[in-house]
């Protein structure tokens, strides 16, 4: 861990932090934290652990920062001292305006009791919002669009909602967890969209249960991972045209045909007014790049893997006639900056795309000397479905430019 992070540490153990909900997860089981605005929190699972401590070098550009594991965290619960957030009315139906009330602090604190009578009614809508595998959102233009994203996701609600059970579960027998810290890729976007693509046609790792292996294998015979090696486990996309969130889930993922995922794809890249054209080329560059990568890498078995593709789907001023979307793609961090005054607007620019790697705790490798499964040669699933998307991507960019 960095002098940094040690330093974090002592005066976190001596003041405590407020771990938040991650509210751009759009896929998954594990529930992912908010630790600061560039750092996220994810238990601490052994073999992910590992895979993050042996990463290749040449692989790092395409998972996450690693930030070293926090050791433990000590876990309280304040449920009972403070009012469950309101949950919102959602729609399965586009056109659906919902509104939401900011109540005062007083007015909460003064209608508790009356807040704690509905509850029995939330939990009942919450348990129909988790059950529907589509749901629109519509924004109030006016106001701060980044903002209220921070509240609509239903799959990170229902991620959270799962997680503070199991700790409640066992509280009375441990209040300390371990985590890992990784990199926030959504904190360089204001809006971020969010594809999560569940990765080859293999899910089970080597450990599974005959139970756990079966259920898994059916799973990816039932959907595009079996056909193309890949399928759609989550999406968060903001359509400026229509000023609708669009939210797709894993259980829609896996009813897809070939042509659904395509669709799926479109609709990702779409505004609501034309297909963002201008991500698509930056997109296939960085997946031919990566399955290069995994081309070379030896033993390694990526089972139960996404992959994230994020954009910004704010809405941004024409760009200056000077500018270029490859080199601004190619740019750091820092050039970026010193390049700002070629731009009408922030130099992480609206054709900036984000292709990354995540969720390992099924991963293995030879390096993995505990493991009782020794694979030889490459991830043939993993690359076929890579070869797959790059298939797909390239047909919706030549057919949008005919």
């Amino acid at each position: 861990m960095s002098p940094a992070f040690r330093a974090m540490e002592v005066e976190l153990r001596a003041k405590g932090v407020l771990l938040e909900p991650f509210v751009h997860q759009v896929g998954g089981h594990s529930c992912v934290l908010r630790f600061n605005d560039t750092t996220l929190c994810k238990p601490l699972v052994p073999r992910e652990h590992q895979f993050y401590e042996t990463l290749p070098a040449e692989m790092r550009k395409f998972t996450p920062q690693y930030k070293g594991d926090h050791g433990t965290m000590d876990i309280v619960d304040n449920s009972d001292c403070e009012p469950k957030s309101k949950l919102l009315r959602w729609t399965n139906k586009k056109h659906h305006i919902l509104e939401t009330e900011k109540n005062p602090k007083d007015w909460v604190r003064q209608h508790w009791k009356e807040e704690k009578m509905k509850s029995h009614k939330l939990e009942e809508e919450f348990e129909w919002l988790k059950k529907s595998e589509v749901l629109y959102y519509s924004v109030e233009k006016k106001g701060n669009i980044s903002s209220q994203l921070k509240h609509y996701n239903p799959w990170s609600m229902k991620c959270h909602q799962q997680q503070l059970q199991r700790m409640k579960e066992n509280a009375k027998h441990r209040n300390q967890y371990k985590f890992i810290l990784l990199e926030n890729l959504t904190s360089r976007y204001e809006v971020p969209c969010v594809l999560d693509l569940k990765m080859g046609t293999r899910q089970h790792g080597d450990d599974a249960s005959e139970e756990k292996a079966a259920n898994q294998i059916r799973k990816c015979q039932q959907s595009t991972s079996a056909v193309i090696g890949v399928r759609v486990c989550g999406m968060q996309v903001y359509q400026a045209g229509t000023g609708q969130l669009m939210f797709m889930n894993k259980y829609h993922g896996r009813k897809l045909s070939v042509q659904g995922f395509k669709e799926a794809l479109f609709q990702f890249f779409h505004n609501g007014r034309y297909l963002r054209r201008d991500l698509l080329s930056p997109v296939l560059k960085k997946l031919a790049e990566l399955k290069t990568i995994l081309e070379r890498q030896e033993s390694y078995r990526f089972y139960s893997s996404s992959l994230l593709v994020i954009y910004d789907g704010k809405e941004w001023p024409e760009r200056a006639l000077d500018s270029d979307a490859e080199d601004l793609e190619d740019l750091s961090e820092e050039s970026a900056d010193e390049s700002a005054g070629a731009y009408a607007y922030k130099p992480i620019g609206a054709s900036s795309v984000d292709v990354r790697m995540i969720d390992f705790a099924h991963t293995t490798c030879r390096l993995y000397g505990e493991d009782s499964v020794v694979h030889e040669g490459q991830d043939a699933g993993y690359i076929f479905g890579l070869q797959s998307l790059i298939d797909i991507v390239t047909e919706i960019n030549e057919e949008s430019g005919e």
